[in-house]
């Protein structure tokens, strides 16, 4: 399996980061984030480092597959049980932070000023 040393995700996945798991199999790992966005907010990786989704390529479809897979699975595990978004960044114009491939899952309960400003 491809990892990168420098990667801080690689790292998760090889132990030497702690963080808060909520599922792993043998080609994908979902954690908490660590800067929550929403009430749910989690990641899910594939355990191979691909940097970017410029990158991915068939070897990859079946771990980005079963994060798609397992988004709203664990979504609803969490709490997001009226839906939830899916981000993936890519490069500097999508605002990509850490260079190995992650979707950032979101959902929760909407604050009252998000509703309000809908039905107007």
């Amino acid at each position: 399996m491809n990892q990168d040393a420098n990667c801080i995700f690689c790292r998760i996945v090889r132990g030497e980061i702690p963080s808060n798991k909520l599922h792993e199999d043998e080609n994908v790992l979902a954690f908490h984030d660590v800067r929550p966005q929403a009430p749910v907010h989690f990641l899910i990786i594939p355990k191979e480092h691909v940097a970017t989704l410029y990158d991915a390529g068939t070897a990859q479809q079946h771990a980005f597959g079963r994060m798609l897979v397992l988004a709203g699975e664990l979504a609803r595990k969490a709490g997001a049980t009226d839906g939830f978004r899916t981000i993936i960044n890519t490069g500097k114009v999508g605002h990509q932070e850490v260079y190995h491939v992650h979707m950032h899952v979101l959902g929760g309960p909407e604050p009252l000023g998000s509703m309000l400003q809908r039905k107007k």
